[in-house]
């Protein structure tokens, strides 16, 4: 009597009896059969949401045991209700069918019967076969990809773990068999603590561990009631949903204000800040890592002399007074790491007093917002753009003038057409060719540099809208700086401020974000200060 061990799998747990916890239509079909083929089942195995087609066998338990038990000729049959269920990888599959058939087991299927390799017909035979499966479930997980990318166009949630910050409810949405499904909604206690993790990360320099420490300490879990690591923060602040919009691949829902938390600038202000904080950018950085040291530059400061990033620390000194006491004080400084690791040849100093920097930049920087605030906004916003477009317009009329000439020519030159043809025209064909060929050149260049200047004036009105938040963003800094937290300064100097650089003697350079530049009227005159 020959032993069979049998192989039930399904690619989704949807798919298991959940009563039952069990696979059971294969599990029937095969007993049946193995009955009728007076074959003893000794082992079942069962894989339950595992698929065939995107996890190797090779990463598969089951497959594994089977092999295992091959090995040690616990069985002689391996019998499954198709031959799909043991793969569907057409470069992988059919060689591991092949490799039990070369040990001695005979692989035999309900629906398709034994797989042989007698012949080469056999060997190919059993290649199409898998290459077939693997052919249906790539259609079917690129229809089920497409539909779920429609469904997120349509704004329609499809499934999946629940974002922090929102919940699941019943709207009386159905799905194609009638059934109501779940819709998300914002949950207003975690919604909170969302707009918490983007402004300690905007506004106070958070880092991600230092946002999940955060939460931690305040008791906050995710769903799954698990503490926040800093990858959890990371793709919280990385989300779009939290703007209003649902995104998969390629497929971005059109906007959703019941879904959104933050708005849109926050949103966009976190982004940059993760660039900027990203390996990839470590040379070009401008946004601080950190903002809990206490030093209020430390990480955005640079050495004139050799363009070094300076760090900070904290030089404790003691000395004993003339009374015997002993005293003990601490300085924060800043140090050129080139300098002091003798990197290259630096001819600046080694350190700098922080408090004499930091009380320098900050003055420069409030007497910035002084001249911000002193400036109504109309003349900060239309006095950039408006000589600019009108400029532009007056372009467009006089092209405008040029077609309209140039058409007008053109059509006349074209009505001469007949008339040099039977010999009454003043012009030759040959003339008049030369003539429409050069006025067609003229109309040409004219529609092409009317585009342009249509297109200079659209990106000049698009340049007019991203001017306004930046513009609020930068005159709210005006009003709070002077009151603001030691970190919530250090972010907003690090976003207005594109670099700082510091010589001999303390003479400080600062260059200012673009962005925020043009609001700052006679900013030349304060690029350099001394202390």
């Amino acid at each position: 009597m020959e032993t069979v061990y049998t192989l039930y799998r399904v690619s989704t747990k949807k798919q298991v009896d959940k009563q039952k916890d069990d696979i059971p239509m294969q599990r029937e079909a095969c007993r049946d059969f193995a009955e009728r083929m007076g074959w003893t089942i000794g082992k079942e195995f069962l894989e339950k949401g595992v698929s065939g087609f995107k996890v190797s066998a090779n990463d598969r338990d089951a497959i594994q045991d089977l092999k295992s038990a091959a090995v040690k000729g616990e069985f002689q049959i391996l019998l499954v209700f198709m031959f799909d269920r043991i793969g569907r990888i057409d470069d992988e599959t059919p060689f591991v069918v092949e490799w039990f058939v070369k040990h001695g087991i005979k692989v035999w299927s309900v629906q398709e019967g034994e797989q042989r390799f007698e012949s080469h017909v056999d060997k190919l035979m059993n290649y199409i076969r898998f290459w077939q499966a693997s052919g249906e479930s790539e259609k079917t997980s690129m229809r089920i990809k497409t539909r779920m990318q429609q469904l997120t166009a349509e704004g329609s949630y499809t499934g999946g773990p629940v974002p922090f910050g929102y919940q699941l409810e019943r709207r009386g949405r159905l799905n194609k068999r009638g059934k109501e499904i779940y819709d998300l909604a914002v949950d207003p206690v975690e919604a909170e603590w969302v707009v918490q993790i983007f402004e300690k990360t905007v506004k106070d320099g958070y880092g991600s561990f230092r946002v999940a420490s955060f939460l931690n300490s305040n008791g906050i879990r995710t769903h799954n009631g698990s503490k926040f690591q800093s990858n959890t923060v990371i793709r919280i602040l990385r989300n779009k949903l939290f703007c209003g919009y649902m995104v998969s691949g390629e497929a971005v829902s059109p906007h959703m204000k019941e879904l959104q938390i933050v708005d849109k600038e926050l949103f966009e202000q976190a982004q940059y800040i993760l660039d900027q904080r990203s390996k990839k950018n470590d040379d070009e950085r401008q946004i601080a890592m950190t903002t809990k040291s206490r030093a209020l530059l430390s990480g955005i400061m640079f050495c004139a002399h050799c363009g070094g990033r300076l760090t900070s620390n904290v030089y404790h000194d003691t000395y004993t007074r003339t009374d015997g006491s002993v005293r003990r004080a601490e300085y924060l400084r800043y140090i050129c790491y080139h300098k002091s690791r003798k990197l290259c040849q630096c001819d600046g100093q080694s350190t700098y007093a922080a408090d004499k920097v930091d009380k320098a930049v900050c003055g420069a920087v409030m007497d910035i917002f002084s001249r911000i605030t002193e400036a109504p906004d109309e003349m900060v916003l239309q006095r950039k753009y408006n000589k600019e477009i009108s400029s532009c317009k007056a372009r467009e009329t006089k092209l405008n003038m040029e077609l309209r000439k140039y058409t007008g020519q053109l059509d006349k030159l074209n009505a001469e057409i007949a008339d040099s043809l039977t010999g009454d025209s003043v012009y030759s064909p040959e003339q008049l060719s030369a003539a429409i060929n050069g006025i067609t050149a003229k109309i040409d260049e004219a529609k092409l540099q009317l585009e342009a200047v249509r297109n200079e004036i659209t990106g000049k009105k698009a340049s007019m809208e991203k001017v306004k938040p930046a513009y609020e963003r930068f005159s709210g800094w005006a009003e709070e700086f002077r009151l603001a937290s030691t970190e919530r300064k250090k972010m907003i100097i690090s976003q207005l401020v594109s670099r700082i650089e510091i010589s001999r003697g303390y003479k400080i350079n600062i260059v200012l974000n673009l962005d925020y530049e043009r609001f700052c009227e006679g900013w030349d005159e304060l690029e350099s200060i001394g202390v």
